[in-house]
């Protein structure tokens, strides 16, 4: 079979973005003085405090002033200083990309590209200085937006998401059966966007594959999806030994395998079988978040109301009516549980609701406090992403935390999320500086 390694470069395209011509390059020491600083551990803030940055890591943090010569100093005028906002399901090259482009194949890889560039940089000024890309070909993004040529959030990419023939990522038309195990791929599988593997020789074969573009996890799909046509939700994926040889070969990479599933029993089966982040778990029972609490397992669901999307598909809008139904008794259980819990928010095929990633934000205030949320997407979900261990690929600081040695990636906030979770929902009148990995790219002060 045709190795997909034959795909599109994304870098090869010119891509028509620019840095802002106000962002300032973290070359130099910024002094943020007149600042309350809400660290994304703690809840209580640290009051009239100065941060320093010096490159693009932070290196003090004081009550006290900071002797910083030479240091750019931004007087605060005693606003909110948070990390930079995570969202842990985020996808890059599927968030501002239409349907017809990707669904009805009417586009190509230089489209996806190009909107995707412009997107991420969109993403930034929400305050989301970092995602966990599940599923995709974000990798040449990452790589431009990591160089400082393009505006951008860190990407932590897991490649094409899998699944088996009439799974989740299986866009074949059903006129193309049977398709037999020596079938050319199509061209998004060539280009990365997402793969059909059956078996287990083919899965172990195509998640090396992937791991060796530059995955940081690997996502497979282990129960039915909305936007897929041919895997109702109640079905499950993958047999054991198949999601079993998936997370093998992550382990063997030192990272770990995500799994697509919504349905108690997928969600159980995956988690026996050795997979460590649920994404969306909407049916969850009680008994399997326990089992899921005792395998330090994480649930990323997303807090979707019914309409918040409309399908064209009628399959599709049942589904989803089923999911966000649910949707509002699975966090307070989780949470009571005491189930790891993240936040990421699945925007799909429509740049125009990419917005709504700011929206899912102040709508998980719903189940919790806004300490909890803002500490769920900074933090937390910093947690989750270290479970790529030697495979993250930002390792000179922490994110998701305001403190000495981490990563300078930070907000300043008109006003106090911590008692207004609403500002959040506004980052464009409300997120008056963003600064990630050191280097301004907006300033209103």
């Amino acid at each position: 079979m045709r190795n997909f390694l034959y795909s599109t470069i994304l870098s090869s395209f010119a891509v028509c973005v620019a840095v802002p011509a106000y962002a300032q390059e973290g070359t130099e020491k910024t002094l943020f003085t007149n600042v309350h600083v809400f660290d994304g551990v703690n809840e209580t803030r640290i009051e009239n405090a100065n941060v320093l940055v010096e490159g693009n890591l932070i290196t003090a943090i004081s009550t006290d002033p900071i002797d910083a010569d030479g240091a750019t100093v931004i007087d605060g005028g005693g606003r909110t200083m948070i990390p930079g906002l995570i969202d842990v399901h985020w996808h890059t090259t599927y968030a501002y990309t239409p349907a017809a482009v990707l669904v009805m194949n009417q586009g190509d890889m230089a489209e996806v590209a190009i909107r995707s560039m412009t997107g991420a940089q969109e993403t930034l000024m929400r305050g989301f200085t970092t995602v966990r890309d599940p599923g995709g070909n974000s990798f040449s993004i990452k790589k431009l937006i990591d160089s400082g040529e393009y505006p951008g959030h860190r990407i932590l990419p897991s490649g094409p998401f899998m699944s088996q023939t009439s799974g989740h990522a299986d866009f074949h038309s059903i006129l193309e059966n049977p398709r037999s195990s020596a079938s050319e791929l199509s061209y998004w599988e060539r280009n990365m966007m997402a793969m059909v593997s059956d078996g287990v020789p083919e899965v172990r074969k195509r998640t090396r594959e992937i791991l060796k573009m530059g995955a940081t996890q690997v996502k497979i799909t282990t129960g039915g999806g909305v936007s897929s046509q041919y895997d109702p939700l109640d079905v499950s994926e993958y047999s054991v030994d198949e999601i079993e040889a998936v997370v093998e070969e992550a382990t063997n990479f030192n990272t770990y395998a995500l799994a697509h599933v919504m349905t108690d029993r997928g969600i159980r089966t995956s988690v026996e079988a050795g997979v460590k982040s649920i994404e969306h778990g909407f049916f969850a029972s009680e008994d399997t978040l326990k089992l899921m609490k005792e395998n330090d397992v994480w649930l990323s669901p997303q807090p979707m109301f019914n309409d918040d999307m409309v399908w064209d598909s009628p399959v599709s809008a049942k589904k989803w009516k089923q999911v966000t139904d649910a949707v509002d008794s699975l966090y307070p259980m989780a949470a009571e549980i005491g189930v790891n819990i993240a936040f990421g928010t699945d925007q799909l095929l429509d740049a125009s609701k990419a917005y709504q990633q700011s929206d899912y934000l102040v709508r998980l205030g719903t189940w919790f406090t806004p300490y909890e949320t803002l500490k769920i997407a900074t933090s937390e979900n910093a947690r989750l992403l270290e479970l790529s261990g030697p495979r993250h690929p930002y390792q000179e600081g922490a994110l998701g935390v305001i403190e000495q040695g981490a990563y300078a990636d930070l907000i300043l906030v008109d006003g106090n999320p911590l008692e207004n979770l609403e500002l959040v929902g506004d980052p464009g009148k409300n997120f008056v500086l963003i600064m990630k990995d050191g280097t301004v790219y907006k300033n209103d002060l």
